[in-house]
C-alpha cells in the first residue's frame, strides 16, 4: 500500500539552503514583461511606493502578477514586503493588524483594501511517522476552529496565501505535531514571530501534517517555497518594474499549466484545501493540472473533511460566485471534490445526472455567473438553495403526495437539507433562513389568490423566490403560466396590478358566487361578559 511522503521530504526538496542547491530567482526585466503600472491600482501603487521609501523591499504577489500577465484585470492586490505587520501600521496610519498565529496588514483606503504580508521563513519539520491512506479515518478530523466567517479571506483571488493567512490565523486548539524552525541568522532573530509568547514552538501540524501554525518572518529567498502553485509565486519589484520568477511560474502560466511547488502529496497534506483551489484555477483560468497536482487528488480528497467548515463555506463561495461556477460544479464532480465538499448534493446528482434538478442547478450556476460577468450583485441564499434543491426534493418527496405543497412540509424539508450540508460547510443562519424563506414562499407564488398576492411583491425576499420559480418553470417544474403572470404584474402600474389579481381571482372562483363580486362577510358575535382566552 502506498505510503505518505513525510514532512521532512517536503523540507528537503524546498528548503536545502545548506547545500546550495535552492534555485536563484530569474529576473524579469521591465522591457522583457506585458506587465504595466496603469493596471495596478493606485492605492496598491502608494502601499509599494511608501515601503519602499521607508526603506523596505516592497513587491506585487500572487494571484495579481499571474492575472496581469494573463491579460486579466485582478480584483485584489496583494503585497509582500520586508517590515514587519508593527512596521507596517506605523508606517501607515489607515492600517489595522488581523491574525492571531500569522500577523497580516490590512491598509484601508475606503472600501479598497490592499493586504501586506512579511516575508516568511522556511520550517524544518521533524520526522513525522509515515501514515498509510487506510489509517486516515473520520476519526481522525481535529475538532473545529472558533473562527468568525468575518475573519477568513474575503479576497476571491488570495492565491498566494494558502495556509500562511487563513489557516495560520485559525490554529487555535489544535496541540500536536509540534516543530521546531529552523535557526535563523543571528540578524534575522528578532524578527521572529513568536518571541515572548507563552511557547517557542514556531511550527505545528496536525496527524496528517496539515499546517496549524507557522510564525517565523524570514526574507523573499525563503518566502517563496511557502507558496502553492508555481503560478502564484511571482513577483512584480516596484524597485525596478521586474518580476522575480523562482519556480518558473513565467512559462507555467505561458503554458496555462498549473503545478504545486514542490511534493504534491505533501503539499495537499499541509492545506488539503489547496485541492479545492486546484479546482477552482483549472475551471476559472482553464489552466491543465500538471503531472501528480491533478492525479494525487484521489486519493487524497478526504483529507478536506479536516478543514474547518467555515473555510469551506468561504471556498465554495468562491468557487460558485466568483463568475465560474458552472465549470467549477463540472471540475468538481470529475475530480471526486464535490463528493467530499458537499456529498448529500453529489449523491443526488450521481442518482439523477439527467433530470429536472440537474438541469435547473446547471441553468442557475449560469445565470450566476452572467449576473457576475455583468457586475450585478449575488447572493450565497439564491447559490444554497440551487445546490440544495436535489436533497429539498428527496425529502419532499418521500411524504405523502398531498402534503407535498404543505408549507411545513417544504419547511422542515429545507432545515433537513441544511443540516445535512452542515456536517461538511458552515453555512450562516443569515442564508439558511433566506433558503427556507425562498422555498416557502413557493406556494403563495404558484396559487396567487387575487388581491392578496400583490403582497407578495413588498417581501424581501420576494425577488429570489420569484427568480426560482422562473428557473423551476423553465424546467417543467412550476407552471410557466404563472411565472408569466409574476412577470408582468411587476411590469405595470398599480392599477393594472389590481386589475389583473382581481381577474385572476374571478377565475378561480366557482360559478354562482355573486358574478365575480366578493361575498359579503360574516361579522362574528362576540359573547357579552366572555372572559379573554388564557395565554
Amino acid at each position: 500500500m502506498r505510503r505518505f511522503s513525510s514532512a521532512k521530504r517536503n523540507f528537503e526538496l524546498l528548503n536545502e539552503a545548506e547545500s546550495g542547491s535552492r534555485p536563484a530567482a530569474r529576473i524579469i526585466p521591465r522591457a522583457e514583461h506585458s506587465i504595466s503600472r496603469s493596471a495596478i491600482s493606485p492605492n496598491a501603487l502608494r502601499v509599494l511606493y511608501r515601503l519602499r521609501e521607508a526603506g523596505y523591499e516592497a513587491f506585487l504577489v500572487g494571484g495579481c502578477v499571474r492575472d496581469l500577465l494573463l491579460g486579466i484585470t485582478p480584483k485584489d492586490f496583494d503585497i509582500a514586503t520586508s517590515a514587519l505587520p508593527e512596521e507596517v501600521k506605523r508606517t501607515f496610519r489607515n492600517c489595522r493588524l488581523i491574525g492571531r498565529r500569522f500577523r497580516l496588514a490590512h491598509v484601508f483606503f475606503g472600501r479598497d483594501i490592499i493586504e501586506v504580508a512579511t516575508f516568511r521563513a522556511m520550517s524544518t519539520p521533524d520526522e513525522m511517522p509515515e501514515i498509510p491512506v487506510a489509517d486516515l479515518d473520520d476519526d481522525d478530523e481535529p475538532e473545529d476552529f472558533d473562527e468568525e466567517l468575518d475573519d477568513l479571506e474575503e479576497d476571491e483571488d488570495d492565491e498566494s496565501e494558502t495556509d500562511e493567512s487563513t489557516v495560520l490565523a485559525e490554529a487555535g486548539p489544535h496541540q500536536t505535531g509540534f516543530h521546531g524552525s529552523r535557526p535563523l541568522p543571528l540578524r534575522d532573530r528578532s524578527r521572529h514571530a513568536g518571541a515572548g509568547d507563552e511557547d517557542d514552538e514556531d511550527r505545528v501540524t496536525d496527524e496528517h501534517g496539515r499546517i496549524l501554525r507557522d510564525n517565523a518572518y524570514g526574507n523573499i529567498d525563503d518566502d517563496v517555497w511557502r507558496r502553492d502553485f508555481t503560478a502564484n509565486s511571482l513577483y512584480y519589484n516596484i524597485a525596478d518594474f521586474s518580476i522575480w520568477d523562482y519556480t518558473g511560474g513565467v512559462e507555467d502560466i505561458a503554458a496555462r499549466r498549473l503545478k504545486l511547488i514542490g511534493d504534491p502529496v505533501t503539499r495537499y497534506r499541509e492545506d488539503p484545501v489547496r485541492m479545492l483551489r486546484a479546482a477552482r484555477f483549472e475551471a476559472k483560468l482553464g489552466f491543465t493540472l500538471d503531472g501528480e497536482t491533478g492525479s494525487a487528488i484521489p486519493q487524497l480528497r478526504e483529507l478536506l473533511a479536516s478543514v474547518p467548515p467555515a473555510r469551506l463555506f468561504d471556498e465554495t463561495l468562491k468557487l460558485f460566485l466568483t463568475g465560474h461556477g458552472e465549470r467549477s460544479l463540472e471540475v468538481l464532480r470529475a475530480r471526486g471534490l464535490f463528493a467530499e465538499l458537499m456529498p448529500t448534493v453529489d449523491s443526488y446528482l450521481a442518482r439523477h445526472p439527467d433530470g429536472a434538478v440537474a438541469r435547473l442547478l446547471k441553468r442557475g450556476l449560469a445565470n450566476t455567473d452572467q449576473r457576475v460577468q455583468q457586475g450585478k450583485p449575488v447572493t450565497p441564499t439564491f447559490l444554497f438553495a440551487l445546490l440544495l434543491y436535489g436533497p429539498i426534493a428527496d425529502i419532499i418527496e418521500k411524504q405523502p403526495q398531498e402534503k407535498w405543497h404543505d408549507i411545513g412540509t417544504i419547511v422542515d424539508a429545507v432545515d433537513r437539507a441544511a443540516r445535512g450540508a452542515q456536517g461538511r460547510i458552515s453555512i450562516p443562519k443569515r442564508f439558511s433562513l433566506g433558503v427556507r424563506e425562498m422555498f416557502a414562499a413557493q406556494p403563495r407564488l404558484e396559487q396567487p389568490r387575487g388581491r392578496r398576492a400583490l403582497r407578495m411583491l413588498e417581501q424581501p425576499r420576494f425577488r429570489a423566490g420569484f427568480d426560482l420559480l422562473l428557473l423551476r418553470a423553465d424546467m417543467g417544474l412550476a407552471d410557466p403560466a404563472i411565472a408569466s403572470w409574476w412577470t408582468k404584474v411587476q411590469e405595470v402600474s398599480q392599477t393594472d396590478r389590481d386589475r389583473m389579481a382581481d381577474a385572476l381571482g374571478a377565475r378561480e372562483r366557482p360559478a354562482g358566487e355573486g358574478g365575480g363580486q366578493r361575498r359579503p362577510r360574516r361579522r362574528r358575535r362576540r359573547g357579552r361578559g366572555r372572559a379573554p382566552a388564557a395565554t
